[in-house]
């Protein structure tokens, strides 16, 4: 337990101070959206390139791992349809609102993830978060647009551009290279390591700084019953699929560690975006995201401890 708060201290004091410096000293949205991009486009896939074409892939069960996790999605999925009756019914979610609470419940803040698989279990455990992220972040693009286009707006979605957009995600390109790397990694020169070594170890830093910029601490005066089901299904239940699972497929030791790391974090910030983007219910969303990212300072200690 101590190892693990340990781990996670320094990743959630990046947050706060990403909080600190949006309030009181980089005000201008620009400058975070600026810096944002260059992570997405450069830094971060620097790091999925450099942890993949590194790692030691035969210590890497990549089918069990990324399907341990597609399952947990999947039936995260079924099970927050299958509750939208009763949340209409008895608690009073709007559609927008449910498409909040979907996103909340199913989506993964990336730069957490990778922060903390790394800082626990090392370039073993970046590997591993990298597949992880292979394996989930097509279809929770897919997921979410879709449930998005059925409950929070008329009109109909271009799958087209849903699909261009997946293909062209840079953190999915970055995995491919990567994995292509891997079997001529003692063949790279050493200057260009080096270069990408640099930019991947900057980018989970402002990874961190960039999600504690987007928290909007006002959303957290008036929290309701959608916000605490979403919170719960994504912290609680969300882990404890994902363990069963990874349990079951065989899964032990750093493996489920970080399954049950990548499983266990806050929703993805994105998630706000695209809620903005296409009539869903935005301020519930960044009030879901805030919350959760609170709460994970307490819940993903607690989840990881059990397993360690």
């Amino acid at each position: 337990m101590i190892a693990v708060v340990a781990a996670l201290v320094p990743v959630f004091l990046l947050i706060i101070t990403g909080f600190a410096l949006r309030r009181w000293l980089i005000q201008e949205d620009a400058h975070w959206i600026g810096l944002e991009r260059i992570l997405y486009y450069v830094m971060f896939p620097a790091l999925l390139v450099d942890s993949l074409s590194r790692a030691d892939l035969a210590k890497v069960p990549v089918l069990a791992v990324g399907g341990t996790l597609l399952i947990s999605v999947l039936l995260m999925s079924a099970l927050c349809l299958a509750i939208r009756p009763l949340l209409a019914r008895y608690v009073g979610t709007s559609s927008p609102a449910f498409t909040s609470l979907f996103q909340g419940a199913t989506r993964w803040q990336t730069f957490v993830a990778l922060a903390v698989a790394g800082n626990l279990y090392g370039d073993l455990g970046l590997a591993l978060a990298s597949v992880a992220m292979v394996a989930m972040i097509p279809l929770l693009n897919a997921l979410a647009v879709w449930v998005l286009a059925r409950y929070a707006t008329p009109v109909r979605p271009d799958w087209r551009r849903v699909v261009l957009a997946i293909v062209q995600n840079p953190f999915i390109w970055a995995c491919g290279i990567g994995l292509a790397l891997n079997p001529l990694a003692a063949w790279i020169p050493g200057p260009a390591h080096a270069f990408v070594d640099a930019l991947g170890r900057s980018s989970l830093a402002l990874g961190l700084l960039i999600v504690g910029a987007g928290l909007r601490v006002g959303e957290l005066i008036h929290p309701n019953a959608t916000m605490f089901i979403a919170c719960a299904l994504k912290l609680v239940v969300m882990p404890a699929m994902a363990i069963s699972i990874g349990m079951g497929l065989g899964l032990a030791d750093t493996n489920l560690a970080v399954i049950a790391c990548c499983a266990s974090v806050p929703a993805s910030s994105n998630s706000y975006v695209l809620a903005r983007q296409m009539g869903g219910d935005a301020p519930l969303m960044a009030q879901i995201l805030t919350f959760q990212t609170a709460l994970a300072a307490l819940t993903m200690p607690v989840v990881l401890s059990l397993i360690s």
